[in-house]
């Protein structure tokens, strides 16, 4: 089947994320060893992280909301206010650095651009992920934008029922197996999986779970105009 459609994750496929979190997850632990040494600030953060994903959802504002409370957590409470401005000041720096590109995604897309409708298909906070792809330059080679809360199968019946996509037409390009592969796959649908450097621990899928067929690995943007022209 031709394909017509192809989707675009945001994060870690198009432009950096996942890096700024480690980093700024490293300064969280190091400001916590200050105050409870023996304290296993990564694994109570990944847990508050969880925990609050269906109330606060995705992106840095929620990561920062669980870093906040896993500090008051730790230290019951006696963490300086100081100490809690400092970790405001970093989901701030998140929120306002510039969007770093990928290597080769903006030819990638323009190229891709003159011959399929292309959608960014992405999750996180609304306003979070509007303010990335207006800074990103890449806003005017994109249909559609469809920024959702979860990406499952659901989801993406919605994406193609707005916007009058067959699954069989569509392909959807992402770094996380969990979002951009596996529900895609399963209605029908074709991906392409590009590893990011990182991978947050709440997208991994255990390889004996992964469609046998129906998809794709690349390892860089680079490759994919070939790999879709293999597709079509």
């Amino acid at each position: 089947m031709t394909v017509r459609v192809v989707g675009f994750d945001g994060d870690d496929t198009l432009w950096h994320s996942e890096t700024r979190f480690h980093v700024t997850q490293g300064e969280f632990r190091d400001l916590l060893k200050r105050h409870v040494p023996d304290a296993d600030a990564d694994s109570r953060l990944a847990e508050m992280e969880m925990k609050n994903l269906s109330i606060y959802g995705y992106g840095v504002k929620s990561f920062t909301l669980s870093m906040l409370e896993t500090a008051i957590e730790l230290t019951n409470g006696r963490i300086p206010a100081a100490d809690l401005e400092v970790i405001l000041g970093w989901g701030k720096r998140m929120l306002t650095q510039p969007t770093e590109l990928l290597s080769g995604v903006e030819d990638t897309l323009r190229a891709l651009a003159e011959r399929h409708d292309l959608l960014l298909i992405t999750k996180g906070d609304l306003f979070d992920q509007e303010s990335k792809l207006a800074r990103s330059g890449l806003a005017d080679l994109f249909l559609g934008v469809e920024i959702l809360s979860e990406k499952n199968e659901e989801t993406y019946r919605g994406v193609f029922r707005r916007r009058g996509v067959k699954p069989e037409e569509f392909v959807m390009v992402g770094n996380s197996l969990r979002s951009d592969v596996v529900p895609v796959v399963q209605l029908g649908g074709r991906a392409v999986h590009i590893p990011y450097e990182v991978t947050w621990q709440h997208e991994h899928v255990p390889e004996d779970e992964l469609p046998k067929q129906g998809w794709r690995r690349i390892a860089t943007i680079a490759g994919l105009v070939e790999v879709l022209e293999e597709m079509d």
